[in-house]
């Protein structure tokens, strides 16, 4: 062992004193040798002991840092066993000498890693892995692990490391990358603020936030003074299961919270909002009452009590989350099949609305991701009908475009036609950026136009509707061609034209840029020329068009009554219409997980009866509209039916004589000439 490893090794000794490393197995002779080499230097170690004994106070959090990794000794050791070939020529009996103090120093690196299981408790996670793969001494395939083999430890790491991620993101494709989410970027206030300026966003806004006591703070939203006093509504989450880095929760409501649920079904069913508005004032924290009491205001444009009341409902939400649930690591995940969370996704979703329309698109942006990252596999609002239009609102071009390389292999999003505009278009942005090199904007402009042109050979019906809301009169040669003509429009499968009306009437005002229609205007007659020519890609266009789109699922209609576009709206098939939509459960799942049930409704006495129902009930005891016969006994109901039907025949036959002697007496004319007709005037 070479005279400069060792004294390495001595100072780290001495830097290390609280850990009581122990003699590092150095043979007297050693020793000896350093006390020797080390005489002409005494004096200026002395002087720099007592310098670091005056400093060490100073560099206390230095220390430990520096002490805390062991792999730094375990380098020395390496270079330990490096020993020059002068040295080795000098001294023969050097080779017994390494040897013993190679096996020493490895006995006291092991003893070090001892030493310091209780200082990894303080550090960080990744000093534990650390850590927790030195104490291994055998790996996954049963190999033998050296204490001193860095190289092989370090590659089990990062082996074990990549397990870890691949786990998280649930194997197959990368969609971390996509439904990662910012906290910060949750707060409207910090777009805002980087438009107008902190100053104009917060205003008189920061000594109210200090003086505020009983709210806590939250992600989601920011509590107001004007709030009432929050108190637990009744609404819990649970973790359900862990499994492959995926946890999935639900939210779970107590006894009181169902009785309360049932009252606010009745208050809707009653038609009547004043309803809800008492009962939110017996339960201000009730989450479906605020959802819908909000959707009566923005009917009534108090745009702002409706916002105010989405907010306040994630607000309680997010009072009753569960410590493991994150909103930002794209690993929770809400089963929309439960009716308690489905409320969650409503609150997420108008939230968003409400924050696009206040001219907030990066946040709004941030929420569709959160949606879409509580469950991406069955998407139950369908937010990539969205995401694409927030990106680009938010000129996220190059987000978008990764999520089009990310996602297509395994959701097709080329099939969906607000992904093959936008992302078009989104190369079009990019080319007419000032800042990009002229090669560079080329590539992107000639990728623009071969997207444009497959996204307009694939949905011809979005060419005319598009022009028609930008307010543009196209050419002859186009409205009079049979491929862009009415006949494009008439020949769409059902769910195309579905999802047609829904990307250009939520995306034309994106479209009305003059360069944007100059590149859109030349793409056209390019596409006519190909038809004209008869492409083969227009033939497999047309062929898939037939195939596909034949019906759309249930996620796509319930998207489309959430957005409330009349043009998407009215393509909706009959028996979406035709069934009643509720606003806090908007198309529920056929396959719903029901938790409790609601109870019959007990109808005791006529109270609840109309007049009608009253008069027949004075006429005939038996009678209830609602529930049927009264009879306790259930053999008699063929009698009690036979008797009903002879009371009613009898009650028919009295009516009838009794409208048949109905005479009506005038009123008595007064004819007095000499009245005056203006004297009550």
């Amino acid at each position: 062992m070479s005279t400069r490893a060792l004294r390495r090794l001595r100072g780290k000794q001495r830097g290390q004193e609280a850990l009581d490393l122990g003699d590092l197995g150095e043979s007297p002779e050693e020793q000896a040798e350093v006390e020797t080499e080390e005489v002409p230097h005494e004096s200026a170690n002395v002087s720099t002991s007592n310098i670091n004994n005056n400093s060490r106070k100073a560099k206390k959090n230095k220390v430990q840092k520096n002490t805390s990794n062991i792999f730094e000794l375990i380098c020395d050791a390496d270079e330990v066993e490096k020993i020059p070939p002068d040295d080795e020529a000098e001294k023969p009996g050097r080779a017994e000498k390494s040897e013993k103090a190679k096996s020493d120093n490895n006995r006291g690196i092991e003893r070090l890693a001892q030493s310091q299981e209780g200082v990894s408790a303080k550090s960080g996670d990744r000093g534990k892995k650390k850590k927790k793969k030195k104490k291994k001494v055998t790996s996954e395939d049963g190999k033998r692990i050296e204490p001193d083999n860095i190289d092989l430890l370090l590659e089990n790491l990062e082996q074990s490391n990549g397990l870890s991620l691949q786990s998280d993101e649930n194997g197959g494709c990368n969609k971390k990358s996509v439904i990662l989410v910012e906290h910060r970027n949750l707060n409207p206030e910090t777009e805002l603020k980087r438009y107008f300026g902190a100053r104009a966003v917060l205003g008189d806004q920061r000594p109210r936030q200090r003086n505020r006591h009983f709210h806590r703070s939250t992600w989601m939203t920011s509590p107001k003074d004007s709030w009432p006093r929050f108190s637990r509504p009744g609404v819990s989450m649970t973790l359900l299961e862990s499994k492959n880095g995926i946890q999935c929760f639900t939210f779970e409501h107590s006894r009181d919270y169902q009785q309360v649920q049932f009252k606010f079904l009745d208050a809707v069913e009653s038609m009547d909002p004043n309803n809800i508005v008492a009962l939110l004032q017996l339960n201000p924290y009730h989450i479906d009452s605020l959802l819908q009491l909000s959707d009566v205001c923005r009917i009534q444009e108090d745009q702002e009590m409706a916002r105010d009341l989405i907010e306040r409902a994630l607000y309680s939400f997010e009072c009753a989350f569960h410590p493991l649930f994150s909103l930002t690591s794209g690993t929770s995940r809400l089963d929309y099949l439960r009716p308690e969370n489905r409320a969650f996704y409503l609150a997420l979703y108008k939230h968003m609305v409400f924050l696009e329309k206040r001219g907030c698109p990066r946040t709004a942006l941030e929420y569709c991701k959160l949606i879409l990252s509580l469950d991406p596999d069955l998407d139950p609002l369908c937010m990539l009908l969205l995401v694409d239009f927030l990106m680009l609102r938010s000129r996220e071009y190059k987000s978008l475009l990764q999520l089009y390389q990310d996602w297509e292999e395994h959701r097709n999003l080329s099939q969906l036609p607000n992904f093959a505009f936008s992302c078009a278009l989104c190369r079009f942005h990019l080319s007419q950026q000032e800042d990009l090199d002229p090669k560079e904007a080329e590539n992107q402009k000639k990728l623009a136009d071969q997207m444009l042109q497959s996204a307009l050979i694939m949905f011809p019906g979005v060419l005319m509707p598009l022009l028609d809301l930008c307010t543009v009169q196209p050419d002859a040669t186009v409205t009079s061609h049979c491929f862009f003509g009415p006949k494009s429009q008439i020949g769409q499968p059902p769910a195309l034209a579905e999802l047609t009306a829904l990307y250009v009437g939520r995306t034309y005002a994106l479209w009305k840029e003059a360069a944007i229609m100059l590149w859109l205007e030349e793409s056209v007659k390019e596409v006519l020329r190909r038809v004209d020519s008869k492409d083969s890609f227009v033939e497999e266009c047309e062929n898939k068009r037939k195939q596909r789109y034949q019906s759309a699922p249930r996620n796509i209609h319930r998207h489309v009554l959430l957005s409330e576009i009349k043009e998407a709206t009215s393509t909706l098939p009959l028996d979406v219409t035709a069934q009643p939509v509720m606003g806090f459960d908007l198309l529920p799942p056929l396959d719903s997980v029901i938790s409790y049930t609601r109870p019959e409704r007990q109808h005791v006495g006529a109270s609840n009866e109309s007049t009608l129902s009253l008069f027949f009930r004075s006429l005939l005891p038996n009678f209830n509209l609602q529930g049927g016969l009264r009879q306790e006994d259930e053999m008699g109901v063929a009698r009690a039916g036979q008797e009903l039907n002879q009371e009613v025949n009898r009650l028919m036959v009295a009516m009838r004589d009794m409208l048949a002697n109905i005479r009506f007496q005038e009123p008595p004319r007064d004819d007095d000439p000499y009245r005056d007709d203006e004297e009550w005037d």
